[in-house]
């Protein structure tokens, strides 16, 4: 090979290589990460954030960090089985970065699609609430319980017994000891719930209910899923999601 040739074949690979990175990556697609060689742009006011050496995405915003930051675990046991919670880590511009073994749970049905399950003061004992995809909280189903890891802590989804046999709906809250009326279990990625003295006509049906707080309450629906739907209710189902950052 001729000098001339050299020169030319290495300027061709430089070309190609800045060609690879200069490609915008899609929103929420990969933008980096060891040995990562395809698009490292997002697109306009997106930024791309690292979650781990490995993996960095495409999110909506502006980057202000460009670190993941990991702390202590904490173990809780329920009944004969475990589970550890672990303090979440926070990728820059979107939610928490999902911890290993555990699960965003959303709302799939408009007009609430994709508002996610958390604390109506987020990471505390607290009425349930559903939100903005920022603040969604993870989760565990462990010997019938729903746990949240918050921050490191569990939290146990609590169901409010129904006052009477007109009940249609029962409230939930966290609290730091767990439900004993029924228990929680995910069917393929639905989040479902029972209990021996509660009759339900479909143990996947919730409904969305607004609150004095302005914010929208998930609460057990114990009718028929959309049927009778209580006045400014609306109704749907809560699924799991694993993808790495929870999405609009």
């Amino acid at each position: 090979m001729t000098l001339t040739e050299s020169v030319y074949l290495s300027a061709l690979a430089a070309f190609l290589v800045s060609g690879v990175a200069a490609q915008t990556a899609p929103q929420y697609g990969q933008c980096g990460g060891m040995g990562w060689t395809g698009a490292t742009i997002c697109p306009a006011n997106w930024s791309c954030i690292v979650t781990n050496e490995w993996y960095s995405q495409c999110l909506p915003g502006s980057a202000t960090t460009t670190t993941v930051a990991t702390t202590t675990v904490a173990t809780s046991t329920v009944g004969t089985g475990s589970t550890t919670a672990s303090s979440t880590s926070t990728a820059s511009g979107g939610s928490a970065t999902l911890d290993p073994g555990y699960s965003f749970v959303r709302s799939v049905e408009a007009p609430t699609f994709h508002q996610y399950l958390e604390s109506q003061v987020l990471g505390t004992a607290s009425p349930a609430v559903v939100g903005d995809y920022t603040n969604a909280a993870q989760y565990q189903v462990v010997n019938g319980q729903l746990i949240q890891n918050a921050g490191g802590t569990s939290l146990y989804a609590v169901v409010q017994p129904p006052a009477n046999s007109t009940v249609k709906k029962l409230g939930v809250s966290w609290s730091r000891t767990p439900d004993t009326l029924g228990s929680f279990v995910f069917s393929g990625d639905s989040l479902e719930w029972s209990s021996p003295t509660v009759p339900r006509q479909q143990t996947n049906a919730w409904l969305v209910c607004p609150s004095g707080s302005a914010q929208l309450l998930p609460d057990i629906n114990l009718g028929a899923y959309d049927y009778m739907t209580p006045a400014g209710c609306s109704d749907t189902t809560l699924n799991a999601y694993t993808g790495a950052t929870a999405v609009p």
